[in-house]
């Protein structure tokens, strides 16, 4: 039986949801706190704050789109649920930017893998950025509350073909491989949780923390645009929004202005520090939008003798530290290797080749097994990351240069994955790079793989993780907000998403935004609520006494 759609009963729970394009004159609203952004961090303060009582109101630039939406197609989902697309690049196009643009934003359309973040990275903030209250024992009642909150667990169920070759491949070499937690109940093992879920099984803010808030008497409104926040001395004043047209694509005449007496930005690590360049914040260190990061992430593709159907099944449930806890943080770059669902659009746009060739190779796709390396940057002086600034129009730029000390770690990474996969039995392996024949023998991938000439868009790299830009800290002088999340300029503005991350975390980000969040969260409510307890009473962990 399908998983019931919280939206089906919208109306009848009295829920205030507002599509702003079909609003036909300018609005006014106001509200305690104005949230920009539904994912994973606006999604989790959303509901927090309006658990303790506060009048919210959540911005929303994609639409509301639910189960009953989500039909699996590609040609579909990517328009739909995407920035710009699904192919949003860097400023050189040399990176594609997967990122989500509807309710629930990028848990709504990601792969469900659920980390918590990593010991070492937590060691490095502390040690490098001076962040207390920060460590694993800081935010682990934190993680497990947002755990119990999302249904993460131990996928019990066996891995698809594409994930239990690389756990064989790599169990062949003595490479550790550990299995994925999910956040989900009662999955229907379909594989195409990229599109959006159309069992709501996956717990995204879409099904949870967003009905969650509306049940608590906010409101939600979608298809609008923040573009600046007014502010005067030290506090905000209001966010300006432009109503998008029903495509999603442009902007309409009408304009919503909203006030409130806190301001929240979580809308991502390229869409906050952006909203915050367009305001014109006072930032007088240069410190928003420098230090972005991406995990970029480079491909390897292997034909099988086996059918592996990489479209089908839970589509992330295998990965390996193994190259991440060999590779010390101020040596050469480390790298996650988990395994990537591999849909015929998707794929198409990511076999190399043309004509013939390309053809031929997408005529292989039910035995291909698609290996990722995703590289933790922002740990070593050669790995800044990147910088998002703003074009004419006001839109965001992210300029990430792809540096020798990153291409090192390419190269590395594509020996790595060639190796697992011909162990697992590969009869060929192209590791994706414009000179990525078909190798037939690891000899042959090996040597073709130490005379790739690395370079920007001869080698694609992909991202789905973005981080950093608006990075937490207690130095004004190096951070952008301070430990609470507020901004250090600004009185009641607060940065609740990804970009609050000093460096990448080094694995899948949406626990680690959830945990901190849910922190920063429940504090601020604390400090806001008619029924919270007295300003400078810190929130309690979760289960503590």
């Amino acid at each position: 039986m399908l998983t019931n759609n919280p939206w089906e009963s919208s109306a009848a729970r009295g829920w205030k949801v507002v599509d702003a394009s079909t609003l036909e004159r300018d609005a006014d609203l106001e509200a305690d706190v104005v949230i920009v952004g539904t994912g994973a961090g606006g999604g989790t303060a959303a509901e927090i704050l309006a658990d303790s009582g506060l009048a919210v109101i959540l911005v929303e630039e994609g639409p509301l789109s639910t189960s009953r939406d989500f039909n699996m197609r590609e040609s579909e989902a990517y328009p739909t649920l995407y920035q710009e697309s699904a192919a949003r690049k860097t400023k050189d196009k040399a990176i594609g930017i997967l990122q989500g643009c509807c309710v629930g934003g990028g848990t709504t359309v990601n792969w469900t893998s659920s980390f918590r973040t990593p010991d070492t990275t937590l060691a490095y903030w502390h040690r490098t950025y001076g962040l207390e209250g920060f460590t694993s024992g800081d935010l682990a009642p934190w993680f497990a509350r947002m755990e119990a909150r999302l249904g993460v667990a131990p996928w019990t169920v066996p891995p698809n073909a594409n994930n239990e070759a690389l756990a064989r491949g790599a169990a062949k070499l003595g490479i550790s491989t550990t299995a994925i937690q999910r956040n989900v109940k009662g999955c229907w093992n379909l594989g195409y949780c990229g599109m959006g879920c159309p069992t709501n099984a996956k717990q995204s803010m879409l099904i949870t923390t967003v009905p969650a808030a509306l049940d608590r008497g906010a409101t939600l409104v979608t298809r609008a645009r923040a573009l600046e926040f007014a502010h005067r001395g030290d506090r905000v004043t209001a966010l300006s929004c432009a109503a998008m047209d029903a495509g999603g694509v442009h902007t309409t005449a009408r304009r919503l202005s909203i006030r409130a007496r806190a301001f929240v930005a979580a809308g991502g690590a390229i869409g906050t520090p952006a909203l915050l360049l367009r305001s014109r914040v006072p930032d007088p260190h240069g410190i928003v939008g420098k230090r972005t990061f991406l995990h970029p992430t480079v491909v390897s593709a292997a034909v099988m003798p086996e059918q592996i159907d990489p479209f089908a099944g839970a589509p992330q449930t295998v990965y390996s530290d193994h190259f991440l806890e060999a590779a010390p943080l101020d040596g050469p770059i480390g790298f996650k290797l988990e395994a990537a669902p591999a849909h015929p659009l998707l794929m198409a746009t990511t076999m190399p080749g043309r004509g013939r060739a390309h053809a031929s190779a997408m005529r292989e796709l039910p035995h291909l097994h698609v290996a990722l390396a995703l590289l933790r940057d922002g740990f070593h002086p050669d790995s800044s990351g990147g910088s998002v600034t703003l074009d004419d129009s006001g839109a965001p730029v992210l300029d990430y240069p792809l540096t020798p000390f990153l291409w090192d770690g390419v190269r590395r990474a594509f020996r790595a994955m060639a190796e697992i996969q011909f162990a697992a039995g590969a009869a060929t392996v192209t590791p994706i790079h414009d000179d990525g024949a078909a190798f037939a023998s690891l000899a042959a991938a090996r040597s073709a793989i130490d005379g790739f000439a690395l370079a920007p868009l001869a080698t694609p790299v992909v991202s789905a993780h973005v981080m950093g830009g608006c990075p937490l800290g207690p130095d004004p002088a190096h951070s952008a907000v301070d430990t609470s999340g507020r901004y250090h300029h600004l009185a009641n503005l607060h940065v609740f998403d990804g970009s609050l991350f000093p460096t990448s975390i080094g694995a899948n980000p949406q626990m680690s935004i959830y945990g901190i969040v849910a922190r920063l969260a429940t504090d601020l409510a604390t400090a806001l609520s008619p029924r919270g307890r007295p300003d400078g009473d810190r929130a309690r962990a979760p289960g503590s006494d």
